[in-house]
């Protein structure tokens, strides 16, 4: 995890149970999210919801974030992940472990 200007910067590569992957770039500073992005090999519905998804995030803290994750997807279709699996990804790559 590499840190600039106090800001901290993480990755993961969460492999949710089936097979499917989800890719994590995250930045984040005094535990607030400041830039997030997402990929890997899941399907959402509409696609750009991706987008969506990383901005509402931005000025969030990872506490909040699974809240935050859990509710944008009662309004968006997905395919070979949960929410849950989003949240982790995104726990691992801030906290930079699986715990």
């Amino acid at each position: 995890m590499a840190q600039i200007a106090g800001i901290s910067e993480g990755r993961s590569d969460y492999k949710v149970r089936g097979g499917k992957m989800i890719r994590v770039h995250v930045w984040h500073r005094d535990g607030k999210i400041e830039k997030v992005i997402f990929a890997g090999d899941f399907f959402m519905h509409p696609e750009e919801s991706i987008e969506d998804l990383e901005n509402v995030l931005v000025g969030a803290e990872l506490e909040e974030s699974e809240e935050i994750i859990n509710e944008f997807f009662r309004a968006v279709e997905l395919i070979g992940a949960g929410p849950e699996d989003f949240y982790r990804a995104l726990r691992i790559a801030v906290l930079g472990k699986k715990s």
